[in-house]
């Protein structure tokens, strides 16, 4: 579904997709990236809206130690805690409102946990961003950031997660042109865009219009590069993420936790997983380490 405005401005067309529905851990989730009509918004390559579910002091999102590469987990909360662990050593209680980012580089792994404290409702997002060539072999790394930036753009107010908007910079890092955004609305908003990015909306709670168009959980609304500006309209108190990013020039690759440029480096890092040589490192978790059968492309030529 397409609509255009006629605003010179907002003269991009927006279309809308429908995210799918998947499991992960414990929890079902609205899956808006990748899908087959839109693969990627810039190097934003995942995106699963979590929740709202109800958790315990036992039991949340139960995603057991698992690997990644070439990409960063963004994970973000609007409402609850979790508990992140990885390879690294880090151990880190998330709630509502904070941010975590781990970088994969060569090699990562880490699980997603009950806080053995917190019960209550859990919703969020967790989002992926590829990696680009400078950076998708390197270190692996961590961040937690409790405070970020905010701006308010009338009846709304953005929180920076990634990058800059209108404004506001987060101090996340980030390795190529890209933004995410958490949008409150309450009614109308106007806010810069960067005409040279490409644009997904993802409503997490609510209604919002944007070119006449009603978008709720379960859609993403998205725009090619072109536009300068954007128009938002509240229904009622409204929560929505606004990832941006230059296209990407050249394709990715992705397969179970992995993202990269070949099949090869797929099939390196799933050997590398299966056989625990060392290259993502040890989690310590109560959870069991969750294991993968091989890909689809090995199945065949055997």
């Amino acid at each position: 579904m397409t609509h255009s405005s006629d605003n010179g401005s907002d003269s991009v067309t927006l279309e809308v997709l429908s995210s799918h529905d998947a499991q992960v851990g414990s929890l079902q989730v609205r899956r808006a990236l990748p899908q087959r009509r839109r693969r990627t918004v810039g190097a934003w390559c995942f995106a699963d809206h979590m929740g709202p579910a109800d958790v315990t002091e036992g039991s949340g999102l139960d995603i057991g130690p698992h690997p990644h590469t070439g990409l960063q987990t963004v994970t973000w909360l609007i409402d609850g805690q979790a508990l992140h662990r990885d390879s690294l050593g880090s151990e880190q209680v998330i709630s509502a409102g904070e941010l975590n980012l781990m970088t994969a580089g060569h090699g990562v792994s880490h699980a997603e946990e009950a806080t053995g404290h917190y019960r209550g409702t859990l919703q969020g997002i967790q989002l992926w961003i590829a990696q680009d060539d400078n950076a998708r072999d390197g270190a692996a790394g961590f961040e937690h950031h409790g405070d970020l930036p905010r701006v308010d753009l009338g009846e709304a107010t953005a929180t920076v997660l990634i990058g800059e908007f209108n404004g506001a910079s987060s101090p996340a890092r980030h390795d190529s042109a890209l933004v995410g955004v958490d949008l409150r609305v309450t009614g109308t908003s106007e806010m810069d865009l960067d005409s040279a990015f490409e644009y997904g909306v993802i409503v997490l709670e609510g209604l919002v219009e944007i070119d006449a168009q009603a978008l709720g959980p379960g859609t993403m609304g998205y725009l090619a590069p072109g536009r300068d500006e954007l128009h938002v309209r509240a229904r009622g108190d409204s929560t929505v993420i606004v990832l941006g990013g230059e296209p990407l020039d050249h394709e990715i690759f992705m397969w179970w936790n992995f993202v990269a440029r070949t099949r090869s480096d797929i099939d390196a890092a799933f050997d590398s997983w299966r056989s625990n040589d060392g290259r993502f490192g040890k989690v310590d978790s109560p959870l069991a380490r969750i294991e993968t059968l091989a890909p689809y492309w090995q199945t065949r030529e055997t």
